[in-house]
């Protein structure tokens, strides 16, 4: 094409243009204007209360938002302030809010895996047990699968969090000490304990130092005792008892579908590095920290002799078969579980520990 044949075009595109434009005919079409595309606006709301959303959440948003380069922001609430824990799933289902971090109890996700998430009764030892399970072990296909048959929410991803211990303010030194307490804990978790006499509470989460300090709670069996020192709880406490209830909380990351799907696929995968990225800290950050208070915190150890402690893990045994019938779905998370810890213990130490 000649120099001078595309010159007699760009004319004839000049005048056609022109003459279109009637009375406006003075008017000169400069290059068209496209409106600037706002960024997507995401309400992320979490489980954990202020401080401890520093550690569990936050510095993983603030990355991505920094990441996405004004094209995302992803604004986040913390425990209870756009809705109530226990609404929660709910809420991201109706639109009400975008996405969640919570685990699926809590958060009373319709689903029948729901009782596995936060602290199914002695299932895993250590964190790293958690994102076994999901990754190599088959509990995020079924995650996947059970999810799909919830309208409106996507479950994303799930990780590992702190053992689930008690923080008390009376000593525990035997299973008989359990009778009569007055624990904030989990729903799955507070109908094991109950087995033991221990009375579950559930209430808002700001609310829980306030009653350890009025005496409407004798404490806690909510987390580890990293947690316990990170949220405040730990200044109105006085003991905290080795024996685990769990060593890992399973946590999930929500997403309201529809806004999921209009997300681009660049942005979606950078949300999943972030969660990764969350899951990876979370790791180190509470290994380091169960240490480290146990040796330099306020709290007082108090231990239930290992031969005691053995009428607990062999009642969770019974509790798993108990939930395994509860449906098919469940039944194979359960011998999942049970086929895992056979595994965990046939390798030894430092899988597990005799």
């Amino acid at each position: 094409m000649t120099e001078k044949t595309t010159l007699n075009k760009r004319d004839f595109l000049r005048r056609t243009v022109l003459t279109g434009a009637g009375a406006a005919g003075a008017t000169v079409l400069a290059t068209p204007y496209v409106k600037a595309q706002s960024p997507i606006k995401w309400r992320l709301q979490t489980y954990a209360g202020p401080a401890l959303a520093e550690h569990v959440i936050k510095n993983s948003i603030d990355w991505f938002n920094k990441a996405a380069n004004g094209e995302m922001e992803i604004e986040l609430y913390t425990a209870d302030q756009l809705v109530p824990q226990g609404e929660l799933f709910r809420a991201v289902q109706a639109g009400t809010i975008d996405a969640a971090q919570s685990d699926d109890d809590s958060a009373a996700a319709p689903v029948d895996v729901k009782v596995f998430g936060a602290y199914f009764p002695l299932a895993s030892r250590y964190s790293l047990d958690v994102p076994a399970l999901w990754h190599w072990h088959g509990l995020k296909e079924i995650w996947e699968e059970a999810y799909a048959e919830i309208p409106g929410v996507t479950w994303l991803s799930s990780g590992a969090w702190d053992p689930c211990n008690f923080g008390t303010t009376k000593p525990i030194n035997s299973l008989e000490d359990l009778k009569g307490l007055r624990v904030y804990t989990f729903p799955t978790g507070g109908q094991f304990l109950s087995k033991f006499g221990v009375i579950p509470v559930s209430l808002p989460y700001e609310d829980v130092e306030p009653a350890i300090q009025t005496g409407e709670l004798d404490g806690v069996c909510w987390c580890g005792i990293t947690e316990m020192h990170t949220v405040g709880w730990a200044d109105v406490l006085k003991y905290y008892l080795t024996n685990p209830l769990s060593g890992a909380w399973a946590g999930s990351y929500f997403v309201n579908t529809d806004k999921w799907n209009a997300v681009p696929e660049h942005l979606q995968q950078l949300f999943r590095l972030a969660m990764d990225a969350s899951h990876y800290y979370r790791q180190h950050w509470y290994w380091a920290g169960e240490a480290k208070y146990r040796n330099e915190g306020k709290l007082e150890l108090t231990t239930i002799p290992s031969n005691e402690w053995k009428t607990v893990e062999d009642e969770a045994f019974k509790f798993w078969d108990e939930v395994a019938g509860q449906s098919p779905r469940a039944a194979k998370v359960v011998d999942i579980i049970k086929k895992y810890n056979e595994s965990m213990t046939k390798a030894g130490a430092p899988y597990r520990y005799s």
